[in-house]
């Protein structure tokens, strides 16, 4: 019987999610295989980490792309993000707690091109008025990231509804990063 990789890896991730301390045993049988089954598919926790890694940074690259970055405003862009990302944001939320992925001369390439589209809507942002100058789009982007793993853990956990996740943090995030006042009012200061 051949393994479906990505159902381990979707099952591994579902799991995780809820709890990031799960064995690999438990990773086994929330996949529905064997323990030797799942190691023959990920040499260890490591890889396993890795591989997950991988299907983050392409959830992340098609919400991207599903949430047109460069059209309409940025705040509208903004919005798009959050939703298209939503779906994914228990894996990101695991993801972004695992500090070996972010460390050293291993760091996957994909999340410095995550990193620079999202700067970059934040910076369209700017350049058009609609968000702050005084926060730089590098900070902007790592606060929408703690901002996505917070509320997944807070869903995860049952203190936040899973409807209010995109509601809670674009309104934080862009009560906090707009401008305000008149056009007038921002270039009298």
């Amino acid at each position: 019987m051949a393994v479906d990789r990505d159902h381990v890896l979707r099952s591994a991730a579902a799991l995780l999610t809820r709890r990031s301390t799960a064995t690999m045993d438990e990773v086994a049988r929330a996949a529905g295989i064997s323990r030797a089954t799942l190691h023959r598919q990920f040499a260890g926790r490591e890889a396993l980490v890795r591989a997950l890694e991988e299907l983050g940074i392409a959830e992340c690259e098609a919400a991207l792309e599903a949430a047109r970055p460069d059209e309409g405003s940025a705040t509208d862009a903004v919005r798009r993000l959050v939703t298209r990302i939503e779906p994914h944001a228990g894996l990101l939320a695991f993801l972004y707690s695992e500090n070996q992925l972010f460390e050293g001369e291993e760091q996957n390439e994909g999340w410095a091109r995550i990193d620079e589209s999202v700067a970059g809507l934040f910076r369209r942002g700017q350049a058009s008025g609609e968000f702050r100058i005084d926060l730089t789009p590098a900070w902007l982007t790592e606060a929408l990231y703690g901002l996505l793993a917070s509320a997944a853990w807070a869903v995860a956990e049952g203190r936040v509804a899973p409807k209010d996740f995109t509601h809670m943090i674009v309104e934080l995030l862009l009560g906090g990063v707009r401008r305000t006042g008149s056009p007038a009012q921002r270039n009298a200061t």
